[in-house]
């Protein structure tokens, strides 16, 4: 906290800086950063808030940002409370309380909090009273705790209570006094002629008494909810739509905030208990829980009662209950509609009901005396075997296994299993039908996953075909033509089919670069980078490309936060979007490109599909024809665009949706039809400065060759190893060569000189380019490395994470930028 403190923005507030402060104000701020007792400080008029580390538990979620705040804002729930008692310190009384109640939202909800403080005021050089010095201790707990054993002492007080009446007046009474409402009764019920008649009432002095009776209309549309047995609650009951009919009453006897807990037993309503407050109040989850505890054991004890009167009246005249209850038994036994059967402890049927017949074909005459293994489907068993264990050591198993019917075939019973004494009373239900129809349904919706894969894959093969057939056919044909004209002699042409080739070769690259991007699988270089630097150094290329057709308007955030990510590729991704929104305004329009910092919380984050955090949002905006929900929907899909056929690949945002992804962010768009379009990246904020800008021409600081520099490049492809090499003899730098890592750690561990390692990632005998370069390292301290790499190996080399020395180069490249790249690496010192 101390550390927050200086690092607070104290000028934008009453108290301004620091250095300006009052000696009282900076002595007790020291003072309290000392102490591990909870304290805090309410400085000046607006009683500015202060506190030490001990005291930021009890602000929950409030801290940090409550620092700086002024104490009647950052207490708002409780403040008529506090505001008080705070005014008396200020006029220079010292206030002590052993105990408060206070209503907070700390964690989300309201919850009831006690404490124990003492405020004491602060005063400046003229004797005025400035601030309020405050030590306090949280006792919720402890409260908490001493109501739940006053609870247990006053229920078990009337435990032995055998009146309903007495027992739910107790309970209203109990509660009453705990949570401090302003009245609790107790009314009974009667069902027929739907009317509830207040018998007993506790209220407080001045208040007056309920009395009377209230029919099921008086109680509005919660009387439904109170019959299921349902306690309801109400924070205001004078406007709450389902208190409508008992709107005038309520505010005829000045209760607001309500709580009507029906005593029942199994959803029977006999009696209500109630607790009305005169003004609304939110009730906290801990006197809910109370409410809820009071009404379980006033239940508890209320059906205890009433099975010992039952027990007495079945005693009286036990000869007649017997009989009813056999003939009961019987009647359910013959008329149930599943299988009942009575299983011994040693596993053979000893009874079983006639719905055998009816469900298994099985006579019920013929159960008796059989294992239960005759009956059981063989690949079963060992189910059955432990359910039966399970029900015999008195557990009430539940499971389903199939049984053998007569004609052979399988039916799926689903059990239910009761021990008593040594016998096994097990009721079965019939699901096969139902378990036919979730196999069914689980082939149907596989074979709709795959469906809906297959037609993915199609789509996404369909569309790299199409592409990459083209681009092949303008490489292929440039190479023919190119060696007919040699053969030919006709050398004026061919640069033209150089030209041709290598436009398609580089497309073809740039259509890769996009799938993987897509796919997050791309190869990342990211650095720490200021977006709106990055912005201010493309605005006049975004200019031109836009046209003069277009008004580009950008808005940098003043202050933003720095990302991790890779330059070139947010540089496309934010050149992508303005070509998008150009396409999207025919006719002309505005285009906006706007950055932002953004503090996620736990529901935005969940909206955008990300970690709750502090991101970086980079939005472009335009003013054209806007999308369609269908079109948002897909818009992120390879292949997929709204644009003419040969206007675009359809992998323009999904490059950038992978690329936002891949670097810990999200992709998010945001349109109206006819009302233009915005689509915003969001990037992670990363914790540190920005990277200067080293785009300089990397020619400046390269120095030639001439001094026997040796150059080891490692790669599987001889094509590939044979242009490195070529490059490096076109520098004058002296190679050597290696096909994988056990051979390239030989030259390595030799006596050779080597000042640069050139090494493709995926290498071939179970040693990728990492761990050689590591382990060159290890041999040769200060190695300089520079991978060469496909898009899909980003994670083999630390995924952007490459120690000092290290830089990457990603296939397929330019012949130009690996020259550059080899002479800037070799010249580094």
């Amino acid at each position: 906290m101390a550390a927050l403190i200086g690092a607070y923005d104290w000028a934008r507030t009453p108290l301004g800086a620091p250095e300006s402060w009052p000696a009282p104000l900076k002595t007790m701020a020291g003072l309290m950063h000392e102490s591990r007792q909870p304290m805090f400080m309410a400085w000046g008029p607006a009683r500015i808030w202060l506190y030490n580390d001990a005291f930021a538990p009890i602000l929950g979620r409030k801290h940090p940002d409550a620092l700086g705040q002024p104490s009647a804002l950052l207490w708002s729930q409780a403040w008529a409370d506090l505001g008080p008692l705070f005014d008396r310190v200020f006029a220079g009384e010292a206030v002590h309380m052993k105990d408060i109640n206070l209503r907070l939202d700390r964690q989300g909800r309201l919850e009831e909090a006690h404490f124990s403080f003492s405020y004491t005021p602060v005063r400046c050089e003229d004797g005025a009273v400035a601030g309020l010095f405050g030590v306090c201790v949280e006792t919720t707990s402890q409260v908490v705790a001493e109501r739940r054993r006053k609870l247990l002492e006053l229920t078990d007080r009337f435990r032995d209570k055998d009146d309903l009446a007495e027992l739910s007046y107790a309970a209203g009474e109990i509660l009453g006094q705990a949570l401090g409402v302003d009245r609790a009764g107790y009314g009974t019920v009667d069902p027929v002629a739907e009317t509830i008649t207040i018998e007993r009432d506790w209220n407080a002095p001045g208040i007056s008494s309920l009395a009377g009776v209230l029919h099921f209309r008086d109680y509005g549309s919660y009387i439904e909810d109170l019959k299921r047995g349902d306690t309801v609650v109400f924070a205001d009951a004078e406007t709450d739509p389902r208190t409508a009919a008992t709107a005038a009453a309520l505010k005829a006897i000045s209760a607001q905030s309500v709580v009507n807990m029906p005593v029942t037993e199994h959803g029977g309503l006999v009696a209500l208990l109630y607790l009305n407050h005169s003004t609304a109040r939110e009730w906290t989850e801990d006197e809910l829980a109370l409410i809820r505890d009071v009404a379980d054991r006033t239940r508890t004890v209320i059906e205890r009662r009433r099975a010992e009167q039952e027990l007495r009246a079945l005693a009286a005249s036990l000869e007649h209950q017997v009989e009813e209850r056999t003939a009961e038994r019987d009647r359910a036994w013959r008329n149930s509609r599943g299988l009942l059967v009575i299983v011994g402890m040693d596993g053979v049927l000893r009874a079983a009901n006639p719905a055998w017949k009816a469900i298994l074909g099985y006579d019920p005459a013929e159960i008796p005396g059989r294992p239960y293994h005759d009956l059981a489907w063989r690949d079963d068993l060992p189910d059955v075997d432990a359910a039966f264990a399970a029900a015999s050591d008195g557990q009430h198993a539940a499971f389903d296994i199939r049984l053998r019917h007569a004609d052979g075939t399988p039916r799926w019973i689903s059990w239910q299993t009761a021990l008593e004494g040594d016998l096994i009373y097990c009721h079965g239900r019939d699901v096969t039908l139902e378990k036919e129809q979730a196999e069914a349904l689980r082939l149907a919706e596989e074979q709709l996953r795959q469906a809906q894969k297959m037609e993915a894959v199609g789509q996404l093969t369909g569309g790299l075909a199409h592409d990459f057939n083209n681009l092949l056919t303008g490489i292929s044909g440039s190479l023919e033509l190119l060696g007919t004209r040699v053969a030919q002699g006709r050398f004026g042409e061919i640069e033209r089919y150089v030209a041709a080739g290598q436009g398609s070769a580089k497309r073809a690259a740039a259509l890769t670069h996009r799938l993987l991007a897509f796919s997050r699988r791309q190869t990342l270089d990211p650095r720490a980078l200021n977006v709106n630097r990055l912005i201010a150094g493309m605005e006049e290329l975004v200019r031109r490309t836009v046209g003069p057709e277009i008004a580009v308007e950008v808005v940098c955030a003043g202050g933003l936060w720095t990302t991790f990510a890779d330059t070139n590729q947010l540089e496309n991704a934010l050149l992508n979007l303005c070509i998008n929104a150009r396409d999207a305004m025919p006719e002309g329009g505005r285009l906006t490109i706007e950055t932002a910092n953004r503090w996620l919380d736990a529901r935005a984050a969940r909206e955008r599909d990300l970690p709750p955090g502090q991101y970086v949002s980079l939005c472009v905006s335009d003013t054209g024809t806007g999308m369609t929900p269908e079109v948002i929907a897909r818009a992120f899909d390879p292949f997929y665009t709204t644009k003419p056929l040969g206007a675009g690949t359809g992998l323009g945002l999904s490059m950038i949706y992978g690329f936002a992804r891949q670097s810990g962010g999200q992709a998010r768009i945001y349109s109206e039809v006819g009302h233009g379009s915005m689509v915003c990246i969001y990037l992670p904020r990363h914790m540190g400065e920005a990277m200067p800008d080293d785009s300089g021409d990397p020619e400046a600081h390269a120095l030639p060759a001439g001094d026997g520099e040796t150059v080891l490049v490692v790669d599987d492809e001889p094509t590939v190893r044979m242009l490195v090499i070529e490059v490096l003899e076109e520098l004058g730098y002296r190679s050597l060569e290696a096909i994988d890592g056990a051979t390239a750690l030989k030259v390595l561990d030799s006596d050779a000189r080597i000042d640069l390692l050139v090494t493709d990632v995926g290498l071939p005998g179970g040693m990728n380019g990492r761990q050689v370069a590591d382990m060159g390292r290890h041999l040769r301290p200060g190695l300089k490395v520079l991978f060469i790499t496909g898009y899909a190996e980003n994670a083999a080399i630390g995924n952007g994470h490459l120690d000092p020395g290290m830089e990457v180069l990603t296939k397929p490249f330019a012949m130009d930028d690996l020259a550059a790249r080899i002479r800037e690496l070799v010249a580094r010192t």
